[in-house]
């Protein structure tokens, strides 16, 4: 047996399979295009298309080495040294090709010729009832019948998903010796133990699977394998775990010195182990599923980026490690892989900053919500039931995913009410949902399908022609349905087979415009969409006249509003290639609106753009405008752009055939929208805000040639009308304002020191109804005429008053809103009080939150009644007597 690297590994696997005539194709996104898989789980997804006979490609022989994530089974990924939630997938596949022959020798010459695996420890199963398969093996191989074991269709019948490609399979496992064992005389192939390590899956792919289970024969019979690459380092390196492998094993490095805690290998169920498995694992898959365009969020991909991620920080502080660490992890596993993964070097900064900003906003809310979780739980009977509006209340305010709730819960024995939880989210999705108008164009459901599969594609003639002859091949009621003519006064879809309008897609708002026939009839196109197949819809009503299917028009767009759309996408362009010059190359696309009007820009950040940085960006987009630059757009393959340095969307899917855009020599990106000429037509660019839509996404909205200078004017004459009232300049406003402030400041000053006797005289009478305790005096209290804000210095105040400990609550009675504040100096502390555990208490009895020291700590409740607040300070005079 021969001692590889992993990275040794995965090329002579790559090579041996070239030598056999497959081509090498890179790993696909983690992000797959087949909308019925959340992530890419197995080598065989990209393939999925050319399985089911629905897409041709020019080989029939294919090799990769795939990257995966799975996470059904996270709760056990890290309890073990064999489990992951990322590992790499090397795979060989033929499309219509080689079949079960070629597939059982090649992996016998590899396993043996190339890995150099003992040919006697080599054991291998087939499906119940594949008889050939087993013939095969013994004549394409040495292996004698006593090491082919059978299997029923849960070990030995192989699918993507619940739909899609199948087949039965076989498998290769790998005997490492007694030592390895349970010790049980009939441990054999299929046994829980680690002896029979399977490492190769055959898969004869020759059925389609549909939703109703019916297995159907698929055009040409198939072959997918994948070989474990993590499992075949641990056997040809001779280690008991994937964490101890070359790879895996220098990740540990790095989260044995980050926590200063000992990895002791093996299957070992200590929790630090468990805790620095989980480090290593969650790194890798957090670093490639960012790197592929998945970015943190409370749903699909994001929530499963997310989970892994807060998931790695929990068992961080379990550590004990308090400082932020996962970047290190994050950057040693980029360094570690992306000499074969290219995407991780090229992705580093957003890498680090999406991981930072996650990790400081959950440690955050980590100690307050597992503090409430340990005294919602401590109110729960013995391996009782968490309630679903625990759980919900812990996602929505701590930020815990539902998984990791589950997982602390069990730890501790309980149960949660996961069904009381999905209730509790989908109130708040209805809750969103009602807040929300569908201000959407009315949709026609299946007329559409019914059209594609009858009519050729709409041809878009917009890039050359604002006007262009047409005929009509469809119209649509507004009662969805397909009718011969619309008549006058009459709303509908008209579908031409060519058309200058451009149909809304890539964030570019669709065009406006008239469709005239020969004898005067008018249809004003209101909006243009594309519906399925590429039909394009051109929305409207008739102005006069009636149009009929069959019938020609002159299509014409709003030339104007076009113009507008065109600047304001081209600077879109301009701002994105500005962002990456000044605030980072991590800077990607996310999503954008052109209009006639504005543009909006949403890109992947971690933070707040200085305003130093907007300027920055302003004046490089406004430079290149005044240089004129040519701006060109043109057609060639997606390799052919890549390898030419074109930037694509982050996380977008494109076709073999696609449109760049040039601007001078300085910009070159992916798009299909309609473009100026010279960057000299846009005219004047201004950005007029900039914010947070959601973690790590930041939006930008700007404005273009006229609407930009009335914006500017506007504010202009706001300055000036400014400066009028405080009867100064304009350029003098800064400087009189500055003034003013001033003046506040020493007002507000002379307030306080007035409001500081008021309240001394307050605090001394508070502190002399102060309750004796066992060793110390403490005052509970509710102040009427004290604001919340001021709450803090009240407390102060009374301790300096003579009093040990302080506990107030205040309401506000415009807003309803609590505030509690408790303090403690050392002679309360040492006698037993706490500042931070009153809190709790209150944050519970009042439904609200907080936390603290036990010096100190502070809280809220929303929309608490009046005749709680008294009851609260009876509750807290109790507890503490008690």
């Amino acid at each position: 047996m021969k001692s590889m690297t992993t990275d040794e590994i995965r090329e002579s696997f790559l090579h041996f399979f070239e030598g056999k005539g497959c081509r090498r194709l890179p790993s696909s996104s983690l992000v797959p295009e087949d909308p019925s898989l959340l992530l890419t789980a197995a080598g065989m997804v990209q393939f999925k298309p050319i399985f089911l006979g629905a897409k041709k490609a020019d080989f029939k022989r294919a090799t990769t080495a795939q990257k995966c994530v799975r996470t059904t089974d996270i709760d056990i990924i890290g309890t073990t040294g064999r489990h992951l939630s990322f590992f790499e997938m090397l795979g060989n596949f033929s499309f219509g090709d080689y079949f079960k022959r070629e597939a059982i020798r090649w992996s016998w010459e590899y396993s043996t010729e190339i890995l150099g695996l003992d040919p006697d420890r080599i054991w291998v199963t087939v499906y119940t009832d594949d008889d050939e398969a087993e013939q095969l093996w013994l004549e394409e191989t040495p292996v004698p019948p006593a090491r082919i074991a059978r299997f029923g269709e849960e070990d030995n019948f192989w699918a993507a998903g619940p739909t899609g490609p199948c087949g039965p399979c076989s498998e290769l496992y790998y005997d490492q010796g007694e030592s390895y064992g349970c010790g049980r005389e009939d441990c054999t192939v299929g046994c829980e133990c680690d002896r029979y390590v399977e490492y190769w899956n055959l898969v004869f792919m020759q059925y389609d699977r549909d939703e109703q289970g019916v297995l159907t024969p698929l055009p040409k019979q198939n072959i997918d394998t994948g070989l474990g690459l993590e499992r075949m380092a641990a056997i040809l390196q001779g280690v008991r775990s994937n964490f101890e492998t070359d790879i895996l094993r220098r990740l540990m490095d790095e989260a044995e010195s980050i926590s200063g805690v000992a990895y002791q290998g093996g299957d070992s169920s200590a929790p630090s182990d468990i805790a620095l498995r989980i480090l290593c694992d969650h790194a890798r898959s957090v670093s490639f599923m960012i790197a592929d365009g998945i970015l943190p969020s409370n749903e699909g991909r994001g929530y499963v980026l997310r989970r892994l991620l807060r998931r790695a920080v929990r068992y961080g502080r379990l550590l004990g490690v308090q400082e932020p660490f996962m970047v290190r992890m994050t950057n040693t596993a980029i360094d570690l892989m992306s000499g074969h993964y290219a995407e991780l070097a090229a992705h580093r900064e957003l890498i680090e900053g999406i991981v930072a900003a996650e990790e400081e906003r959950f440690s955050a809310t980590l100690s307050r919500g597992l503090a409430w979780l340990d005294e919602a739980l401590s109110g729960v009977e013995a391996e009782g039931e968490l309630s679903g509006e625990a759980a919900f209340r812990l996602h929505d305010t701590y930020g815990f995913p539902i998984d990791l709730t589950l997982e602390i819960a069990a730890e501790q024995g309980y149960s949660v009410d996961r069904a009381g939880f999905a209730a509790a989210m989908e109130d708040q999705k209805q809750r969103a949902r009602t807040s929300v108008k569908d201000v959407s164009w009315t949709s026609f459901g299946g007329v559409w399908t019914e059209l594609a599969n009858e009519l050729e594609p709409t041809r878009f003639t917009g890039y050359d022609h604002d006007e262009d002859g047409a005929v009509i091949v469809a119209a649509i009621g507004e009662e969805g349905v397909r009718a011969s003519r619309l008549d006058a006064g009459a709303r509908g879809e008209i579908v031409l087979n060519r058309t200058p309008f451009y149909g809304e897609q890539g964030g570019q708002v669709g065009d406006r415009g008239r469709l005239l026939t020969p004898d005067g009839a008018v249809f004003v196109v209101e909006d243009t969409q594309i519906r399925e197949k590429k039909l394009y819809a051109h929305v409207g009503y008739v102005e006069s006249g009636t149009l009929a299917v069959q019938e020609s028009v002159t299509a014409t767009i709003d030339v104007m509003r076009r113009e507008r759309t065109r600047r304001n996408h081209t600077a879109t362009h301009l701002l994105h290639w500005a962002l990456r010059m000044v605030v980072g190359s991590h800077v990607s696309q996310a999503g954008s609106f052109v209009s006639p009007q504005r543009l909006r820009f949403d890109f992947t950040h971690f933070e707040k753009l200085t305003a130093e940085q907007l300027t920055k960006v302003e004046r490089l987009v406004n430079a290149k405008i005044a240089e004129h630059h040519p701006v060109r757009a043109y057609e060639t393959t997606l390799s052919e752009a890549r390898d030419s340095g074109v930037t694509a969307l982050f996380g977008e899917k494109y076709g073999d055939y696609v449109r760049v855009l040039e601007i001078g020599n300085f910009s070159k990106e992916l798009c299909g929208g309609t473009h100026i000429g010279r960057t000299t037509e846009i005219g004047l660019f201004k950005i007029v805000s900039e914010e947070s839509v959601g973690a790590n996404l930041r939006r930008i909205e700007a404005l273009t040639s006229i609407d930009a200078y009335d914006w500017t004017l506007g504010l202009q004459h706001e300055l000036e009308a400014a400066a009028a009232l405080l009867k100064v300049a304009p350029r003098e406003l800064k400087a009189r304002v500055t003034s003013l402030q001033e003046a506040n400041r020493e007002l507000k000053t002379e307030l306080q020191q007035a409001a500081s006797g008021a309240v001394a005289s307050g605090a001394r009478s508070w502190a002399d109804g102060a309750l004796a305790l066992d060793g110390y005096r403490v005052a509970i209290f509710s102040p009427t005429d004290t604001h919340v804000r001021d709450l803090r210095n009240l407390s102060d105040a009374v301790r300096a008053a003579g009093a040990d400990a302080v506990v107030i609550v205040a309401r506000d009675a415009d807003t309803h809103k609590a505030m509690y504040v408790a303090a403690g100096n050392k002679v309360a502390i040492d006698a037993g009080f706490d500042a931070a555990a009153v809190v709790a208490k209150l944050a519970t009895f009042l439904g609200g939150r907080g936390g603290g020291k036990p010096a100190m700590a502070q809280g809220g409740a929303d929309e608490v009644e009046a005749t709680r607040v008294a009851e609260a300070l009876e509750f807290v005079k109790t507890e503490l007597e008690r």
